[in-house]
């Protein structure tokens, strides 16, 4: 465990990856393609859509895109960081609701599952993610929760909460915004078990937070910036982090440029932003097959 304020990411390599809610208006194979081609060493990949407004396409089992997508990742070289979205609900039951999901990311390569609390009994929330856990370890995945003001695990202390009590192999995902807007800080992740923090996601936005929490979800949904063009502390932030973990960029921008133009800026961005971690020992890292 680190001391506080202790910088632990300055000057060590990290893996970028595009996540999906970048470009969502890709499929997967699709986003695979606009990764490489913008320069990304990884992707993520959502199977599962979080809202009835998203497509609704076939991403589960071994369908024509999911084989798709898996050739355009053996193609491409690109590491599949992580699939999304897994919401523990008052009803989930585990093995019936996401083995399939799971059978799918292990088909594809992924390591990583996110996953949201959406459940005002943490207590089941935690006997869920530790069922997960031991299900998703068969297909050599870890789940990562991730808190969001919007949901019933709203901030950094309910995940902590959370992961004690799971007492299971998981993760406790880091987004910048939503950890901006919760209220906590570079001390309250410095403290936690580096081998908590599996991979982090990276956005920016306006200093100012917004005002209810409807707006909040819009632009946390379709309205962040890219990485270092707003007023988050993003180094402070990742200074905190463990060092070499892989940074996932979910940067949904109010634009209509097209997606490879948005995945482009994104990873420059993100590059950027690390860089300035520790400008004398950065270097982008090489991606190899």
């Amino acid at each position: 465990m680190s001391a506080l304020g202790e910088s632990r990411a300055g000057g060590t390599r990290h893996i970028i990856s595009l996540a999906p809610l970048t470009v969502l208006e890709l499929d997967p194979a699709e986003l695979v393609s606009c990764a490489a081609g913008a320069g990304f060493d990884a992707v993520g990949l959502r199977l599962i859509r979080a809202t009835p407004q998203e497509p609704l396409r076939p991403t589960i089992g071994k369908t024509p895109l999911i084989r798709e997508t898996k050739q355009r990742l053996d193609d491409s070289g690109l590491r599949l960081l992580d699939i999304e979205v897994l919401r523990l609900r008052p009803e989930t039951n585990v093995r019936a609701d996401f083995e399939a999901f799971l059978e799918t990311g292990a088909f594809l390569g992924a390591t990583e599952i996110l996953v949201t609390g959406n459940d005002d009994d943490h207590g089941r929330i935690a006997d869920n993610l530790a069922e997960l856990a031991l299900l998703a370890a068969q297909f050599g995945l870890t789940p990562n929760l991730e808190p969001m003001p919007w949901t019933q695990v709203q901030d950094l202390h309910q995940g902590v909460g959370i992961v004690t009590a799971c007492q299971a192999e998981v993760g406790l995902l880091i987004d910048a915004i939503h950890y901006d807007r919760a209220g906590n800080t570079p001390a309250d992740l410095a403290a936690l078990p580096a081998e908590w923090i599996r991979y982090a996601q990276i956005c920016d936005a306006p200093a100012e937070r917004p005002a209810d929490v409807q707006e909040m979800m819009y632009q946390g949904r379709c309205a962040r910036l890219l990485p270092g063009a707003g007023g988050l502390d993003l180094l402070s932030m990742l200074r905190a982090l463990p060092p070499g973990i892989p940074i996932s960029v979910e940067t949904p921008l109010d634009s209509d440029a097209p997606a490879g133009v948005r995945a482009a800026a994104a990873a420059r961005a993100a590059r950027h932003v690390l860089a300035s971690l520790d400008e004398s020992n950065w270097s982008p890292l090489v991606r190899t097959a």
